[in-house]
């Protein structure tokens, strides 16, 4: 019985890991369009920082469907199981992102091709949204009491994961399509995503529903856990939102929105850039388990504090790294910041999971998280171009970066997480063999 245990949340591991990463490389894959074809493709205009705000919009849009995901997802998760949610989601962020691969452009199609590419967009986000709370809590609910952190980072991996098989994606396209990759070399990565679709369900339907949320099931009442989550955890919802949110201002600052600064601006190729994301998240995938571990030794609350000064510092350090136009220079100042949010992200799944009860766990943790990436990451490239055209400078985006992490830190301090995610007392010693993360 023992082995058998150990053996599921072995699976859960992997399955929250590879899900996910599954789900972060068509959300990115989109991203990166944003930045390197989106704009004259669908929104051509005689302006380029219009075209590109407007490229930029659409990549807002996904994380503005994420709460609705969330909370969709979240109310189900909690009230009929964590497993049936978390394999819909695949299958609804998979499905939008094969058919922006088949969305004729505005030359083809004129208006509908940008409304169509925003409603599929919106779909993409809606996935997402009910994935990662979903990941998050069955990782860290199938967890021993000392190895939450550990365990809530496999999905959370998932996203340099996605980030680097994005970027992997895109470089072996620009060198076998060449010159059509513009044109319609970039569809193929979209469409790729019926492969790794069928690889994450395979994965995700051989586990089985949290223990946590069995054993509650069978002791509560109907609810409707929203209700429950506004009425009774405001503040924890208000803090933890902004805990979530905020690294990933710097995050999609640095490795999305870098992409159009860095060619257009400071005259790197996309090549190189690509690149510079590959070995980052390389980097990231080593260190995240690492600190994770370290976390669950020394405490969550203080490397969340390390991580919202960390971000700040990288905040002003990366732009005049970044703008020397030296690719070395470039990698540097890009893991430096990507450094300081893998602090964050280490401790992000067990801060969120202490910070909501079991019956309401998966609809708090999503919310929170959602909101916080629509308030902070979603809107972060769309601000950045805005502040830079608007100032020339690159001071404004740094000093955005400031501000986030003052909320963050406050945030942080005034915290108090109070509901313990572990597993039942019957399966805590038989869960507690030492599990290998991926990376």
């Amino acid at each position: 019985m023992a082995k058998q245990t150990t053996q599921q949340a072995r699976k859960v591991v992997w399955a929250t890991f590879i899900g996910t990463t599954v789900e972060w490389y068509d959300f990115y894959i989109y991203a990166a369009c944003a930045a390197l074809i989106f704009g004259p493709q669908f929104f051509p205009s005689e302006s380029s920082t219009a075209s590109q705000l407007a490229a930029f919009a659409t990549f807002a849009v996904g994380f503005v469907a994420r709460p609705v995901g969330g909370f969709v997802a979240g109310h189900f998760g909690d009230r009929v199981g964590r497993k049936k949610m978390l394999v819909l989601s695949l299958i609804v962020m998979g499905t939008a992102t094969v058919f922006v691969g088949l969305v004729p452009n505005y030359q083809a199609a004129g208006i509908w091709a940008p409304i169509l590419l925003t409603a599929l967009r919106l779909v993409q986000g809606l996935g997402v949204g009910a994935e990662w709370g979903g990941a998050v809590t069955m990782a860290v609910e199938f967890a021993p009491p000392k190895k939450k952190a550990l365990y809530g980072v496999a999905p959370m991996m998932g996203s340099p994961a996605g980030l680097m098989l994005t970027n992997l994606m895109l470089l072996l396209l620009v060198t076998t399509t060449g010159d059509a990759f513009v044109e319609w070399g970039w569809r193929i990565a979209f469409l790729a995503s019926v492969v790794l679709i069928g690889v994450g369900l395979y994965v995700r339907r051989s586990v089985n529903e949290s223990p946590l949320f069995e054993l509650a099931a069978e002791n509560q009442s109907q609810r409707i856990p929203v209700v429950d989550l506004i009425r009774g955890h405001k503040l924890p919802l208000l803090r933890t939102m902004f805990i979530a949110g905020v690294p990933g201002i710097l995050s999609f600052l640095v490795l999305t929105w870098a992409l159009s600064y860095g060619t257009h601006t400071v005259g790197y190729s996309r090549n190189e850039l690509l690149w510079v994301g590959v070995g980052v998240c390389g980097l990231q995938l080593i260190v995240l388990p690492l600190l994770a571990s370290h976390a669950d030794r020394r405490g969550h609350r203080a490397m969340a504090v390390v991580s919202a000064i960390a971000m700040a510092v990288a905040g002003v350090m990366f732009f005049p790294l970044f703008d020397t136009g030296n690719v070395g220079l470039a990698f540097v100042a890009t893991a430096l910041a990507s450094a300081a949010t893998m602090f964050a992200w280490a401790v992000v799944p067990p801060i969120l999971s202490e910070a909501f009860p079991v019956q309401i766990r998966y609809t708090g943790i999503s919310m929170a998280y959602q909101l916080g990436s629509v308030l902070c990451g979603g809107l972060a490239p769309f601000i950045a171009t805005f502040l830079y055209a608007e100032t020339g400078s690159a001071v404004a985006v740094s000093v955005y970066v400031i501000g986030g992490c003052l909320v963050m830190l406050t945030c942080i301090l005034l915290h108090r997480g109070s509901h313990p995610s572990q597993t039942p007392v019957t399966q805590q010693s038989a869960m507690d063999t030492p599990t290998t993360i991926p990376g």
